[in-house]
């Protein structure tokens, strides 16, 4: 919980802050914007007062928590993404890329800042905010106001321009717009290159890690309680994931770069080099792709194959048809570009009829623990994938089984944590790891799960 002190200290240092102060004094926080405007960005400063997201104490009788600005400016990494532009390592990767300054590189500002045309922008906005509020939730000016007066909806602020983050595949959706990209946002093999993090997302397990400013719907006063929403988003944002990868997938095989590496297993090609008896991807074989063909990165579909053999089995054949043919095409690095751009856009469309059946199913803790297992059978598949596929199913395994263990810990949970952990150290250093050790691990936790 946040001290006084440490809140002050933050927002006497904060330009967001200082603006909140700004609004307050000349009241434009209780001025509604005509619905009939367009939305414009206002910045969070407007929403910093101490009665609305910026309290220091959380309120626990109200449906949101009140210290959302709070945690956000103090403690939370998407506030300082802007900043981040400004060290040694950005400033090396525009220097590489011959880019102007990396905090003026519209580029680099389309994740680390919320950049808007100018005509967006309220007199309030300020784009060194970093990813603030409306990067999540969208243009505030048209319900910032009416939001906060009795008997207002959450669908009217919608109809207003807010964002529906409580449908998780609208969440992940979000989300995926800078920890995947679009056609706009576009981390490339160039940008790796030169320094960038490859990107990698799952939903659960990057919300649990994040400190937390929001209550869920079933959470909030007088709302049904989901007991397995964490498993509800794990499912849905899986499938907005692996259908948005095909998306960029369909986009590259168009463009001027093809393959682009990007979309291939990284750590095939940049892995530590050991002698040739210690090699595990020479001992495990190239699974019919030519070796030296770096392989297509199945990382988005290694999970979401067992749930939605879980959830919708009848659908599961032909995904893995179109994945297993994709693959093929993608790895042997010649294929023809329209067919890659043909079957990834209509697999894609696939997975988006499948995304509402993800979110609308019933969730509980038999399923729960059917889907882990049904990933640790898959092991071998999984694990001789690459880093980036055994490292998705880890995230998705702690998920589900923390979901589990909400509902009552098995005798054994100490243990349980223990192989998590063991897989996760596994994984520390990407370039060096082993299918067969990961395996391993995985199996040893598969077999502590209960019967």
């Amino acid at each position: 919980m946040l001290d006084s002190s440490t809140l002050e200290t933050n927002m006497r240092s904060s330009s967001a802050g200082l603006r909140a102060i700004l609004l307050l004094i000349t009241g434009v926080v209780s001025t509604f914007a005509q619905p009939s405007e367009p939305p414009k960005y206002t910045g969070p400063g407007s929403c910093a007062s101490p009665s609305c997201h910026g309290a220091v104490q959380v309120k626990t009788d109200t449906s949101v928590q009140q210290n959302e600005y709070a945690i956000w400016v103090v403690k939370d990494k998407h506030a300082r993404a802007y900043a981040n532009l400004s060290n040694d390592i950005a400033k090396r990767m525009a220097r590489l890329m011959g880019l102007k300054s990396p905090d003026q590189e519209p580029r680099c500002l389309a994740c680390h800042a919320l950049s808007v045309p100018d005509d967006q922008r309220a007199r309030t906005f300020d784009s060194t905010d970093g990813v603030s509020c409306e990067s999540c939730h969208g243009p505030a000016s048209n319900w910032l106001g009416p939001h906060t007066t009795k008997g207002w909806t959450h669908q009217q602020s919608i109809q207003e321009g807010m964002k529906d983050l409580r449908d998780p595949a609208n969440r992940a959706e979000n989300c995926l717009q800078c920890h995947l990209g679009t056609k706009d946002r576009n981390v490339d093999h160039e940008l790796i290159a030169a320094g960038h993090p490859d990107l990698y997302f799952e939903l659960a397990s990057f919300s649990a890690a994040m400190p937390k400013h929001w209550k869920e719907i079933g959470e909030k006063p007088n709302q049904t309680p989901d007991p397995y929403f964490d498993v509800r988003a794990l499912a849905a944002s899986q499938a907005v994931h692996l259908r948005d990868q095909l998306a960029r997938v369909a986009r590259n095989a168009q463009g001027n770069i093809w393959p682009e590496y990007a979309d291939l297993d990284c750590f095939a090609c940049h892995h530590s080099l050991v002698s040739t008896d210690q090699s595990w991807q020479q001992q495990r074989g190239y699974d019919g792709r030519r070796p030296g063909n770096p392989p297509w990165n199945l990382s988005r579909f290694v999970v979401f194959k067992q749930v939605v053999n879980e959830i919708d089995p009848a659908s599961s054949a032909q995904l893995d048809a179109n994945i297993s043919r994709l693959y093929s095409m993608i790895t042997a690095l010649n294929s023809d570009r329209t067919q890659v751009a043909a079957l990834a856009t209509s697999t894609s469309a696939q997975i988006a009829q499948l995304v509402p059946k993800m979110t609308a199913a019933s969730y509980d803790q038999p399923r729960t623990l059917r889907m882990m297992k049904a990933i640790v059978a898959d092991t071998d598949y999984i694990t001789r994938q690459g880093e980036r596929p055994a490292e998705q199913a880890l995230m998705a395994l702690q998920s589900l089984y923390n979901a589990y263990a909400s509902k009552g810990k098995p005798a054994n949970d100490s243990q349980i944590q223990d192989a998590i952990n063991a897989m996760f150290k596994a994984v520390e250093s990407p370039s060096a790891y082993n299918a067969f050790t990961f395996a391993d691990l995985m199996k040893a936790f598969g077999r502590l799960l209960p019967s």
